[in-house]
């Protein structure tokens, strides 16, 4: 993972936390929603950043991808 992805995780991690303790969701269905709405976040964060910068933020250097990742 690059730098960014990585501060992309944290943010939906973040965001989907603090929505929480104001929706205070009751169960999963509840739960799930407020994970996709932090999730909505980052996704339009990345997506603006992109448009903006002209390249993904998504590289290929995860786990899928091992021998990338010393690079």
């Amino acid at each position: 993972m690059t730098n960014m992805e990585l501060i992309l995780n944290m943010l939906a991690e973040v965001s989907t936390t603090e929505i929480s303790k104001v929706e205070n969701p009751d169960g999963f269905e509840e739960s799930r929603d407020v994970a996709k709405y932090g999730g909505n976040i980052v996704g339009n964060a990345r997506q603006e950043l992109e448009a903006v910068t002209g390249k993904s933020v998504i590289s290929k250097k995860n786990s899928k991808n091992p021998e990338l990742l010393d690079e």
